[in-house]
């Protein structure tokens, strides 16, 4: 990448279901403007921007008659696309990451590998409620689902105790926020593969 290039990108799709412009620049200030039409999403997709310094701005118009599962599921999908194209080849990225946010009482664990492979681990979903914000609360697997398949990223995100479920779904978006802000740092020249190449 060219000294002073800004690693960004922009992300349009139109389905039947949902419409989506997306425009990210992940060499940002955590600039966010979200707008998904439902107000959970657009409060933890604006957490994951803003704690990985991430400027996004994100419009998404979807079948919310229905519910919010395709507006939420292409708005991740989406944000997963925009950081795969803003990454490019990945050289020079530190590409993995852990971190862990204490929310009030609940706490994650998110780690991610930035390889070009999609893969999601979910666990401790049984301390969600049954429906957080109004939706049923295994929409949040499906948007971090999305999220990894994307992004070609390999994401765990682990929920290890807590009350509340808005506070669990805080912990795992600041943490995954966190995480990206340091897999996507330039720290090396060259891939950070054995292969020489990442499995894009």
């Amino acid at each position: 990448m060219p000294e002073n290039e800004k690693r960004s990108a922009r992300i349009v799709r139109e389905t039947r279901e949902t419409a989506i412009d997306l425009t990210l620049c992940i060499d940002g200030q955590g600039e966010v403007q979200t707008d998904t039409g439902y107000g959970m999403a657009d409060h933890m997709i604006t957490l994951i921007a803003v704690w990985a310094g991430f400027d996004l701005r994100l419009k998404c118009r979807g079948d919310m008659h229905v519910d919010a599962h395709h507006s939420v599921e292409d708005a991740a999908l989406c944000l997963g696309r925009a950081i795969d194209q803003a990454l490019g080849d990945r050289a020079g990225i530190a590409r993995s990451a852990s971190a862990r946010v204490p929310m009030d009482e609940a706490m994650a664990t998110v780690s991610l590998d930035l390889s070009g492979r999609s893969s999601l681990v979910f666990m401790g979903q049984e301390l969600l409620p049954p429906q957080i914000a109004g939706e049923e609360s295994d929409l949040w697997r499906e948007f971090f689902k999305a999220l990894a398949g994307g992004g070609k990223m390999n994401l765990h995100v682990c929920f290890e105790y807590g009350l509340n479920g808005h506070h669990l779904l805080e912990s795992a978006c600041k943490g995954l926020g966190l995480c990206l802000k340091d897999a996507v740092n330039i720290s090396r020249s060259g891939v950070l593969s054995t292969k020489g190449s990442l499995d894009l």
